[in-house]
């Protein structure tokens, strides 16, 4: 099965568990906020429900329960032994379970797939300054991809609330196949003079990314593997 049909799956039984959990407790109070706390940027102040990561005191950074050493060893890698696919612990954190070397090189197809970027967005990048700080340029690119957002359309057409996982879904992923091509964009354009590489139809996502930025070797390809799949 691919992403889209085991999240479909899971989101009824998390729908009626978050409505049970609001029946239950919506009263609750959680903690006590101080004046000092705001100031402090929030710290220590529960104010989501988060459950894909954890930081434990003794193991550091849990991903569904999964320390980063267990991470290593389970998720599905590009070459026998190597790094893993950052695409593994994105079904990981969506679904909670450990995806098969099949599943994830499925939704590395599906990411390809999704990833050319319409022109304007180069369009966009084009009309700004070349000194721009790159986050800035960053940010106006993915807002630029607003136009073709699948939820947008939905709640323009007067979507329920219980289906906005749907549209959700797809600009998500959306977004996150594109993310090589427009972080690559302004890295080229900003440091390279504009020379845009193109991106490779055989690689996998974060193996796109080093490519498309200029470093194809399999070292490089294998860091960014690992450092897309602990920073997810």
């Amino acid at each position: 099965m691919d992403l889209r049909t085991v999240v479909a799956e899971k989101i009824p039984a998390q729908q009626e568990r978050l409505k049970q959990i609001k029946k239950q407790h919506a009263a609750k109070k959680i903690g006590e906020v101080t004046v000092g706390a705001c100031i402090g940027g929030m710290r220590g102040i529960n104010g989501m429900l988060w459950e894909t990561s954890l930081l434990d005191p003794e193991d550091g950074i849990r991903f569904r329960g999964y320390t980063i050493p267990e991470c290593k060893d389970r998720l599905p890698a590009a070459v026998e032994g190597g790094e893993p696919l950052p695409e593994g612990m994105l079904w990981l954190l969506m679904t909670g379970e450990i995806p098969t070397k099949e599943q994830v090189d499925q939704l590395s197809d599906d990411l390809r797939k999704r990833s050319a970027l319409p022109s304007h967005v180069a369009a966009v990048l084009d009309a700004m300054p070349a000194d721009t700080h790159p986050m800035t340029q960053f940010t106006q690119a993915v807002l630029s991809l607003q136009t073709n957002s699948e939820f947008a359309a939905a709640y323009a057409r007067g979507i329920n609330k219980s289906e906005y996982w749907k549209p959700y879904f797809e600009d998500s992923m959306d977004l996150i196949a594109k993310l090589p091509a427009v972080a690559s964009l302004i890295y080229r354009r900003t440091y390279h003079n504009n020379q845009v590489i193109e991106m490779d139809p055989k690689l996998d996502w974060a193996a796109n990314l080093s490519h498309m930025m200029g470093h194809s070797s399999t070292g490089a390809m294998e860091l960014m593997r690992l450092y897309q799949t602990i920073h997810r």
